[in-house]
């Protein structure tokens, strides 16, 4: 009887006759890889992130920072159309931010966590495009 096995590396290999034995062996070998960690279903469901981290780096009370419902439907939008006045985005999303108290956090802490939801298309890409870890302020994202 011919068996497709699993060799370590990962590679698919035939053995034309097996025994039972030896085929529980290398299934319990199959699921362990090569720094003999077992991956259970949940790490095979989440991926690794692979993507940049955030320009964004938050202000430590940025933890204590709570989202209302509604909140950011009431952000102004910006696509980075030509048409689009990047100034007038700017002091429209404050005016928004100015309303939203948090005792929590400062300002800046809000401005910073909210700002990434109202960018759409051209507009967030740019934001994705910023080095990693270079805006710490929200007059540092201003500029």
């Amino acid at each position: 009887m011919r068996v497709w096995t699993r060799t370590l590396s990962g590679r698919l290999s035939r053995k034309s006759s097996i025994s039972l034995e030896n085929m529980a062996e290398e299934d319990n070998q199959s699921i362990h890889n090569e720094n003999n960690h077992v991956r259970t279903l949940r790490d095979h469901m989440n991926p690794t992130r692979t993507s940049a981290p955030s320009c964004i780096v938050f202000p430590p009370d940025a933890s204590h920072f709570n989202f209302k419902p509604g909140i950011i439907q009431l952000l102004p939008t910006f696509h980075g159309l030509e048409l689009e006045n990047p100034y007038l985005h700017l002091r429209e999303f404050e005016e928004v931010c100015n309303t939203y108290n948090d005792l929590n956090c400062s300002m800046n802490t809000i401005r910073l966590k909210l700002f990434p939801f109202s960018l759409k298309d051209k507009a967030k890409t740019w934001l994705q495009n910023i080095r990693s870890g270079s805006i710490r302020a929200w007059d540092e994202l201003q500029q």
